[in-house]
């Protein structure tokens, strides 16, 4: 049971800055092999006192954020986190695992059928110029832009989107070379704040190899594939090839802190949050599962002390960057989450530790109530959206809840059919990376796809190509799009890093005062049915059931809507 979050806008690059060497652990510790922590200062201490403390517990800082006060950490002292703990100027200390995950990808199952590819037609695209009016050549299988209006006909006409708006997918990675992001794709201003890890505590493999000498991937690379498809769904240009983003003249930011195997740990999100704000990004999106904690829980009795405090500074440090970012005009978007459950009722959690962080760490079951945070879908100021089929029902696996949900999006649903069984076309289609589908068998000898999923666009020699997704990550940057067309359309400029701003508070006014209301189903207990294909060729019926509550001006499968691209800018 996991789910799927959109990271929006942050401030301040990480420095990496070694402690100073003047104090030691104490005398009554051991030490063993080396192991890593993140250390929280305390709110408003001095770096100095800071070092110091780390120093005094036998640390050594491998890299610093000043202005959330958080540092990864390396120390051979067994008692560390004891001995940390102890010292005045800390706030909190936790060993540095993955805090997030981006939700595997979720193509939707379907009968064998013939791939398809389209040829495009001609025309060129300058970053920051007028796009062509015409529909892309992929632009039938985008239901998901005909149900929120992001149409020749809709907000494209009437808003595209300016390029000074600056759009943060903090995420696996953006494969900036993909001739359908690459117009609108700003490599300088990106940055990637992670380095491959190959293995876990116990040996599992986590990212596997590095594939540059430095373990650090460019910043126009994607090994993952969910950072790209999010970027794409955004800001897909109207160049007359393959498929076009909600807001296609707007700028792409990868601010990666995702590692290529999906995973998210604290510092590089903190450190992407921050950059972003520090640096006049408008929205950030924030597609990825919180891990190894589903929910973050302050005083739950089934943990342990140790993971009592933990879940205490994984909270402290992301509500520290979130607001920092939200102070800095970021509005923060979010990705709802794939659980299938109410967010506002208590569970049970039998999926938590999920990343190895120390040698035999195994998930155990928890009653989780709702005073348990999800971050950073949970986080102040975050707007969480679910995610829609095309019938506009919510989709069977997303998370919802009334007060949780801000509003919501498209993002696919195959089993939304008339007949219960699944459907890849009613998945959401956007860019995937070529070397991917390569290194997956996914392509005939030619080029072409040789499986359902997977989609061709070519303009003359150029080719790109796109792959159906479903899931809340595929929700949250439709949202991401439009609040980037609401900071086109009423923004103003921003004399401290240039281009536009708008409150991240006027922004969700905006966004949520034009959505379409949309009430709860009748009966508000709603089943899904569906029908799941088996590798015998029969299919098995799978039934749930969930309870939407409140009005139609907001309940927990809709939020205050469902989000309207074209009523956005039409406000």
């Amino acid at each position: 049971m996991r789910r799927a979050i959109v990271l929006a806008a942050c401030a301040a690059v990480t420095a990496a800055l070694a402690a100073p060497a003047q104090a030691g652990p104490s005398s009554n510790t051991t030490q063993g092999r080396t192991s890593e922590y993140v250390v929280l200062y305390k709110d408003g201490v001095s770096l100095a006192k800071a070092h110091s403390a780390v120093a005094a517990a036998g640390g050594t800082i491998v890299k610093e954020n000043p202005a959330i006060g958080l540092a990864t950490v390396r120390s051979a002292n067994t008692a560390f986190l004891t001995d940390a703990r102890e010292q005045s100027a800390v706030d909190g200390v936790a060993r540095n695992r993955a805090v997030g995950e981006a939700p595997k990808v979720q193509r939707a199952a379907a009968a064998k059928a013939q791939a398809v590819e389209k040829e495009g037609r001609s025309g060129t695209r300058t970053a920051g110029a007028s796009h062509s009016s015409s529909a892309e050549p992929l632009a039938d299988r985008q239901w998901d832009m005909k149900l929120i209006h992001a149409t020749t006909g809709g907000s494209y006409k009437k808003e595209p989107g300016d390029h000074r708006v600056l759009v943060g997918v903090i995420d696996t990675g953006i494969d900036g070379t993909h001739p359908d992001i690459a117009p609108n794709f700003d490599r300088a201003l990106s940055r990637n704040f992670t380095t491959d890890i190959p293995v876990d505590a116990d040996g599992t493999e986590v990212d596997g190899p590095c594939e540059h000498p430095s373990c650090v991937d460019p910043v126009d690379e994607d090994d993952n594939e969910h950072g790209t498809h999010v970027a794409s769904t955004i800001a897909s240009p109207l160049n007359g090839l393959g498929i076009a983003g909600v807001a296609p003249n707007v700028t792409l930011v990868n601010v990666r802190a995702g590692q290529d195997s999906g995973y998210f740990f604290l510092q590089p999100v903190v450190d992407a949050l921050t950059y972003s704000a520090d640096h006049g990004i408008d929205v950030v999106n924030m597609s990825f599962y919180t891990d190894p904690w589903l929910f973050n829980c302050v005083n739950n009795p089934a943990d342990s002390p140790e993971y009592q405090a933990e879940q205490r500074t994984v909270i402290q440090a992301s509500e520290r960057a979130l607001a920092y970012a939200h102070r800095h005009g970021v509005t923060l978007v979010s990705a709802a989450g794939n659980g299938a459950t109410d967010y506002t009722k208590t569970i049970i959690d039998a999926s938590s530790p999920d990343y190895v962080a120390t040698p035999g760490e195994a998930p155990y079951q928890r009653t989780i109530p709702p005073s348990c945070v999800s971050e950073p879908s949970e986080g102040k100021n975050v707007l969480a959206i679910s995610a829609l089929g095309i019938s506009t029902r919510k989709s069977y696996y997303s998370d919802y809840g009334n007060g949780y949900v801000a509003v919501s999006a498209p993002g696919g649903d195959s089993y939304d059919t008339p007949d219960g069984k699944a459907d890849v076309t009613k998945a959401i289609l956007a860019a995937y990376p070529k070397s991917l589908a390569e290194q997956r068998g996914e392509l005939n000898p030619d080029g072409t796809p040789n499986v359902p999923y997977v989609v061709r666009s070519c303009k003359g020699s150029t080719c790109g190509y796109y792959q159906y997704l479903q899931g809340t990550s595929m929700a949250s940057p439709h949202a991401t799009g439009v609040v980037a067309l609401i900071v086109s359309k009423y923004g103003r400029p921003d004399r401290v890093h240039g281009g536009l701003t708008l409150s991240p508070d006027r922004v969700k006014s905006i966004l949520e005062g034009t959505a379409t209301e949309h009430a709860c189903p009748t009966p508000r207990a709603y089943t899904y049915t569906r029908y799941v294909l088996q590798s015998d060729g029969t299919y098995q019926k799978v039934t749930a059931t969930h309870t939407c509550e409140g009005g139609k001006g907001r309940n927990g499968f809709y939020g205050h809507g469902i989000i309207d691209a074209l009523g956005a800018v039409s406000h």
